[in-house]
């Protein structure tokens, strides 16, 4: 079963269960699956499934972030908890720790010595660690090391 195929049993389990957020949750990403096949027609693998729920979550942390600062809760906890739905589709994160070591080696590797040389650890770090940190979090990572 992929991961597909997954979320939308993961669909109907939560409408049996008469579980409305997540059920809502859920059809806003098929929603979003459905969009890019028709799109750009062509058949989703799941790397191209986790990229999707990795956009989905940025865009629903942004959109948490802006209703915060709006004095919104209520619509900052709907965004907050269909990023904790989204989650549990995504591969485990990297550890600070591990985060560290890891581009510890792609710095090693690429040769990178000062900040400026940022472009090429994270042109290497986004690649290698696809799914496994988030963007941001690689990039403070790497100027920490190389500052």
């Amino acid at each position: 079963m992929n991961l597909r195929d997954k979320i939308n049993q993961d669909v109907k389990d939560a409408m049996k269960a008469k579980d409305n957020k997540k059920r809502d949750a859920l059809r806003l990403l098929t929603s979003a699956f459905k969009q890019i096949e028709v799109d750009e027609r062509k058949e989703l693998n799941d790397d191209d499934v986790i990229k999707i729920i990795q956009s989905q979550v940025k865009r629903r942390d942004d959109a948490a972030t802006q209703y915060r600062d709006a004095g919104r809760d209520d619509l900052m906890q709907k965004e907050l908890d269909e990023i904790a739905c989204y989650k549990e589709y995504l591969p485990a994160q990297l550890s600070d720790d591990e985060l560290s070591k890891a581009i510890k080696d792609i710095i090693a590797k690429v040769g990178a010595e000062t900040i400026k040389d940022i472009g090429k650890v994270m042109g290497a770090a986004s690649k290698e660690l696809s799914g496994k940190a988030d963007g941001k979090r690689i990039n403070e990572c790497a100027k920490a090391l190389l500052s």
